[in-house]
């Protein structure tokens, strides 16, 4: 099919957002009774991405009755979070509870639009009239293998001394590396050092193992300090193995990382539903870890990612939803460890959806995937972009693009033509002045 003739089937089934209170209702009637949305961006540092997020939970939470807010983002540092939002903790402001999230890239949490959306989830919740309705916010990564052990010893020193010596003697396996996780995975993974991975299954067992005699301490609040305990303690487990894994394969890594922010979904739905919810959660992740794998060149090269598992686990009970743009700027760095920067997105590729989308002349619009005609023609794989935390404009076809099929991909795409960096509640003088503008070739 000619694009010229796709493009008027796409506008045809468009929903133009406006900035209005109903851009989401067509949203609203294909999530339905569904208990998992999946909210997905096309970079980790896009304004319009993180604003219409936020936009879409809280009608979630407001209209449909969801419980709790899943990121992309480490546990303890969310969970820090979760405890301001819920009114249980000594953090005195929004700002102040993000403050954990300290490790690159620091722009991802600490940023001026999920800084309004935790103002408002506290809000929402100090108006409720039961501390067992408030809605949650979790981290479901695993980067934070030190943070995450001194939490598991900090809930021990609590509860259980002669379990705090046990696993301070276990987890002093990775001392001789001064939290550089890096070096511990390459040393482990080549065998220049002893592996620590019987020491955490055996701390994970062992604190499993005290969950009766923990519980009857304090009920509901002995259960979440259990739950947020026993979660380290299974990251800690999962974060060696992935670090070993680095050095051995990337689809490998990618796997172990996706299965674990799966899992510790699953650990999450299990949890509130014992505390009487029917859970029903919203998750934030790019992209590529929550359109279904499947459908892409990585899925077809041996990776799976968060939405292959959850469909394959909830089936129509989650509803997956992918955000596009084409061009703008983004925040993103230049290399790993990096400063923030404000940069330039090259126009689309022509031969990528965001091209096709841009070719519409909408400027933002909601186009749903599941069952019309305009998802039958889309089928056919095209290049889809993806920037992370880097973004190297100059490698772009390379490093940002891969081949896909939206519609087997996601449920619903969000197409915002021209977006603008999300500001970093930290701006160094780098991001300040930004790039200086090019103009593109606009099929390089």
């Amino acid at each position: 099919m000619p694009d010229s003739v796709l493009i008027d089937l796409i506008k045809a089934d468009a929903h133009p957002l406006i900035g209005d209170h109903n851009d989401y209702d067509a949203l609203m009637s294909i999530v339905g009774d569904a208990r998992l949305v999946l909210l997905g961006e096309a970079s980790h540092g896009t304004h319009e991405f993180y604003r219409e997020r936020a936009r879409i939970t809280e009608r979630l939470i407001k209209e449909k009755n969801f419980t709790a807010v899943a990121v992309e983002a480490d546990w303890p540092a969310a969970y820090r979070v979760n405890r301001y939002v819920r009114g249980i903790s000594n953090d005195v402001s929004a700002a102040e509870a993000l403050a954990d999230f300290k490790r690159f890239p620091t722009w991802m949490w600490r940023n001026a639009d999920v800084l309004d959306f935790i103002g408002w989830l506290r809000e929402h919740n100090d108006a409720l009239d039961s501390p067992n309705k408030h809605v949650g916010f979790y981290g479901l990564d695993l980067y934070s293998l030190y943070s995450s052990t001194r939490a598991v010893l900090d809930y021990l020193d609590k509860v259980d001394l002669q379990a705090a010596r046990r696993a301070r003697y276990r987890y002093s396996c990775f001392d001789h590396f001064s939290e550089n996780i890096e070096a511990y995975g390459y040393a482990a993974s080549f065998g220049l050092n002893t592996s620590c991975e019987q020491q955490v299954i055996d701390e994970l067992i062992d604190l499993r193992q005290q969950f009766a005699a923990y519980m009857r301490q304090d009920g509901h609040v002995a259960a979440d300090e259990f739950f947020y305990a026993e979660q380290n303690a299974r990251l800690v487990k999962n974060a060696e193995e992935y670090y070993r894994s680095m050095f051995q394969s990337r689809i490998s890594s990618w796997n172990l990382r996706d299965r674990h922010m799966a899992e510790t979904l699953d650990a999450l739905i299990k949890h509130l539903d014992r505390q009487e919810q029917h859970s029903k959660i919203v998750l934030w992740a790019h992209n590529s870890h929550l359109g279904d794998a499947r459908a892409t060149q990585m899925g077809q090269g041996g990776e799976l990612n968060v939405g292959q598992l959850v469909r394959e686990r909830y089936n129509q009970e989650a509803v997956l939803v992918g955000f596009t743009t084409h061009h703008g700027t983004v925040t993103a760095a230049s290399g790993w460890d990096n400063g923030a920067e404000r940069k330039h997105i090259r126009p689309a590729l022509s031969n990528s959806y965001e091209a096709l989308l841009h070719q519409t002349g909408l400027s933002s619009f909601l186009l749903p995937l599941r069952n019309n005609k305009t998802s039958d023609y889309l089928r056919e794989p095209r290049l889809e972009r993806a920037i992370g935390v880097i973004y190297l404009p100059e490698t772009e076809r390379s490093s940002h693009y891969f081949f896909a099929s939206l519609p087997e991909q996601f449920d619903v795409v969000l197409h915002f033509d021209e977006t603008r960096a999300v500001e970093p509640l930290e701006r160094s003088a780098l991001w300040k002045e930004g790039e200086v503008p090019e103009t593109f070739p606009f099929a390089v």
